[in-house]
């Protein structure tokens, strides 16, 4: 395990961008293989479908489109975006690195910025690669996006709370890289659900509020 650890530092100091897409790459690639595991025990203990009792077989093409989103977006952009927002915070806003505030401003900016366009990037990228027209993507961002959002948003601070306050920025990368292990597991859950009774309730959440609104004009 050490020896990985030294192998990982000495390619990030030589290679970062190259080091993070492939790590990105794996690690999402094994997260979708660990929603695939969740989902079919979900189904097999619970929704009781007739193909339930099938074998667990990994679906190998859905991986590795899961693990190109690693590789194209969440290695790239997450290297420079966390690079970025720690230059900007020092230099522009000039707040003292590892203060509260400027782990605080961090986390708002993470939690507002870089978390809703990573989730609507995701869903969008899913359906296109899936073979879905723009309006059947449409549909399934809006039916998973929100939710995603909102259970993400109670636990992604917590996590990049930590990551601010004591990660150095070289390795705030492979930080969130090893928490996304879970977190792609998560969103492709998330996406794997399709239409399932627990995520309607934000869909009617949305509806009326809606309705509310245009009932208001």
């Amino acid at each position: 395990m050490l020896r990985i650890w030294k192998w990982y530092q000495s390619y990030l100091s030589l290679h970062p961008v190259k080091t993070q897409v492939i790590s990105s790459g794996f690690l999402w690639g094994i997260g979708d293989i660990a929603a695939q595991y969740i989902t079919h025990s979900t189904v097999k203990k619970r929704l009781q479908y007739k193909d339930a009792e099938q074998e667990f077989r990994i679906n190998w093409k859905r991986a590795a489109i899961t693990s190109m989103f690693g590789f194209g977006f969440i290695g790239p952009v997450g290297h420079f975006w966390y690079e970025g927002l720690d230059r900007f915070i020092k230099m522009r806003l000039q707040l003292r690195p590892k203060s509260a505030r400027f782990v605080a401003t961090k986390v708002v900016m993470d939690g507002l910025i870089f978390g809703p366009f990573d989730l609507f990037v995701f869903f969008t990228y899913m359906g296109f690669s899936t073979g879905k027209s723009v309006a059947q993507v449409k549909v399934d961002v809006k039916r998973d996006f929100l939710p995603a959002l909102i259970l993400e948003g109670g636990v992604w601070p917590i996590v990049q709370v930590a990551n601010f306050r004591y990660v150095p920025v070289r390795y705030q990368l492979l930080y969130v890289n090893i928490f996304c292990l879970l977190d792609s597991a998560f969103l492709s859950w998330i996406e794997q659900q399709k239409d399932a009774p627990w995520k309607q309730r934000f869909t009617s959440f949305t509806s009326l509020k809606e309705r509310g609104g245009q009932g208001r004009l």
